[in-house]
């Protein structure tokens, strides 16, 4: 699988890192940070780290053949260019090639309350067939710790990319 994360959620990227740890090593990751939440990652086998500025990236292109897409966590800032179709970055680029291409595409808001505008444009990302999956906590998952609470978001995004995962426990009724 061929996956590219965004992180464009300041405040977020501890979650967006946690993801990207979780994730199984035989994904092949392109990862995308935005100006407001770039730090400092040590580069692991899998990962390419691609400049959010260079827009002739090969994730830019529907031809580099990308299975899927996560914003993970993503800033109102970029759902909104995203729904407007405005690519000036690699972020909104690449997340514009997958809607064109109709793959998937999956974005987690991370600002509440949503705004009515907010939620329009998640909305009209919806019914073009973008999953629309926000940070939202799950109680039946016995969460205890910040830890466990994020496990339980991370494998609920795991879940909509078919990636197998134990980070916790499935309702069973």
């Amino acid at each position: 699988m061929k996956l590219i994360i965004a992180i464009s959620g300041a405040s977020g990227v501890r979650l967006g890192e946690k993801f990207i740890e979780k994730l199984p090593d035989d994904i092949e990751k392109y990862i995308i940070y935005s100006d407001n939440s770039k730090t400092v990652l040590k580069r692991e086998e899998n990962r390419v780290f691609l400049e959010n500025t260079n827009l002739a990236a090969p994730v830019s292109s529907g031809s580099f053949g990308a299975d899927v897409m996560i914003v993970v966590p993503g800033s109102m800032n970029t759902l909104a260019k995203i729904s407007c179709g405005i690519s000036d970055n690699l972020i909104t680029r690449s997340a514009s090639v997958m809607i064109k291409e109709q793959r998937k595409l999956i974005l987690a808001p991370r600002e509440m309350p949503f705004s009515a505008i907010a939620l329009e444009n998640m909305l009209k990302l919806s019914r073009l067939g973008v999953i629309i999956a926000p940070p939202v906590l799950g109680y039946y998952a016995n969460i205890k710790s910040l830890s466990s609470m994020e496990d339980f978001l991370i494998g609920k995004w795991f879940d909509l990319l078919g990636i197998e995962h134990n980070l916790f426990e499935k309702w069973r009724g």
